[in-house]
C-alpha cells in the first residue's frame, strides 16, 4: 500500500509554490485515497481535517490535508497527500464536470 504522508517540509514547498504562483488551469477536482480520509480519522486529537492546495515539484497540482485540534490548529506531525488531479481523474459521466 503507497505511504500517503509527506514532510512537512514538503508539504511547506507545495502550499508555497500554489500560494505564489497558482497554476494554470487549475484543477477541476482532486481524487482522494480512502486511505487518506481513513489515517486522517484516526488521529486521535481531531476536530476537523483542513486542505491546503499545494503543487509538487513536478508541476502536479496536489491537496494536502492536515487534521485539526479543537483549539483550530494544524496539527502537523502527520500531513497526507497523494490526491490526483482531475484531469486525468476525472468522471466524464458526472454532471459537476465540465470540460
Amino acid at each position: 500500500m503507497p505511504n500517503y504522508i509527506i514532510p512537512l517540509t514538503d508539504a511547506e514547498a507545495w502550499a508555497k509554490s500554489w500560494q505564489s504562483n497558482p497554476p494554470k488551469p487549475l484543477a477541476k477536482a482532486h481524487l482522494i485515497p480512502l486511505v487518506v480520509l481513513e489515517e486522517l480519522l484516526a488521529i486521535p486529537e481531531l476536530a476537523n481535517v483542513r486542505a491546503y492546495m499545494g503543487v509538487d515539484t513536478s508541476g502536479q497540482q496536489k491537496l494536502i490535508f492536515v487534521g485539526v485540534n479543537g483549539n483550530g490548529d494544524d496539527i502537523t506531525d502527520t500531513i497526507f497527500s497523494g490526491t490526483q488531479p482531475c484531469p486525468d481523474t476525472c468522471d466524464p459521466n458526472s454532471p459537476l464536470y465540465n470540460p
